[in-house]
């Protein structure tokens, strides 16, 4: 049988600590390289690395601990995530903070524990636990198992769940295969399985860990250090920000009077070519010093570990001269890849 506990004391920061234990990269919710205020959507990210599986009714926001607030004492947290249900009626409705964890071998054969510390605003609702070996694309069939509830207070709290992962003997992994973490909040009749049914209230999350053994030890993140947990994020997306309102983000040749093209290094080597790219407030600096605002920004072409994009303008570009692609005048603009599982 599953152990489902509620675990009310633990010292942060104490033995046993080393790099790897936890699983679960951003498990303190500190890196948000999307800037990321809230969302309703479905297979949204918010915090890096941490997703809202929604059907409707949920709002998946990041929100900031007074100081001294955070829920344990020698880990001052910064940040922590919040699910808001409200209004939901449906049999097919699913309200699911979920992280992917990278290859299907991730604790196979083995026991795991996940922790995290939790409130909700009122009453006592419940939160599910959900594990599914997904053997991605090409692979066997997934594996899922709800290993079981635990029912919150309106103080934050310890909570654990200890599941033995099923052994991967006899599957074929694909593509993109993971290991991904569940988080239950609300749940239709569709899903009378995950145990919470349908719940309106507001639900906080941080500290999320999992690690092998049929204990929750002392929570830390994946990899112990901030720059560490950044570069562990951007595996899987990178988001190069502006630092100033004309930040350069790469030096570019006019290959046409309307477009650039243009090299980018990415500062981690990702977990595959990114799929899409995304970006904001980009203008091209041409050669006799004016900045043009784009059009279109498209990758050409994408490797782990660099890109070439091109930028597309109205017109105001010669044919071989340098440029440099850069913000158009504002510090809110970036351009993201995206190589999520």
């Amino acid at each position: 049988m599953p152990n489902t506990t509620a675990v009310r004391t633990a010292q942060v920061g104490a033995a046993p600590f080393f790099a790897g234990k936890n699983k679960i990269i951003n498990g303190d919710f500190n890196v948000n390289q999307r800037n990321f205020t809230s969302t309703t959507t479905d297979q949204a990210y918010g915090f890096d690395r941490f997703l809202l599986q929604n059907s409707g009714g949920c709002t998946y926001s990041a929100q900031t601990f007074t100081p001294g607030t955070a829920p344990v004492a020698g880990y001052e947290g910064k940040n922590f995530a919040r699910l808001v249900t409200a209004g939901q009626t449906a049999a097919g409705t699913y309200s699911v903070l979920t992280q992917k964890i990278e290859s299907v071998r991730t604790f196979a054969g083995e026991t795991a524990t996940v922790s995290f510390w939790a409130k909700a605003a009122t009453g006592t609702p419940k939160v599910a636990f959900e594990v599914i070996q997904t053997f991605g694309s090409g692979g066997s069939t997934a594996v899922s198992s709800v290993v079981g509830t635990v029912t919150l207070s309106t103080s934050w709290a310890r909570y654990s769940f200890t599941k033995a992962i099923p052994s991967i003997s006899g599957k074929t992994v694909g593509t993109s295969d993971c290991l991904t973490i569940n988080l239950w909040v609300s749940a239709g009749t569709d899903f009378a399985g995950v145990g919470t049914g349908i719940q309106s209230n507001t639900f906080d999350f941080w500290g999320v860990q999992i690690e092998a053994g049929s204990t929750a030890t002392a929570f830390q993140t994946a990899t112990g250090t901030i720059q560490g947990e950044l570069a562990a994020c951007q595996r899987y997306y990178v988001r190069h920000t502006a630092g100033s309102s004309y930040t350069s983000y790469a030096a570019a040749l006019c290959r046409a009077t309307t477009s650039v093209h243009a090299a980018m290094q990415l500062p981690v080597q990702m977990r595959i070519a990114p799929t899409s790219v995304d970006y904001s407030t980009i203008g091209v600096l041409n050669s006799t010093g004016s900045v043009i605002a784009s059009t279109a920004l498209v990758l050409d072409y994408a490797g782990t570990q660099n890109c070439f994009i091109t930028v597309s303008v109205a017109s105001g570009l010669t044919v071989g001269n340098a440029s440099l692609v850069v913000a158009n005048g504002s510090t809110s603009a970036y351009i993201a890849l995206n190589a999520e599982l």
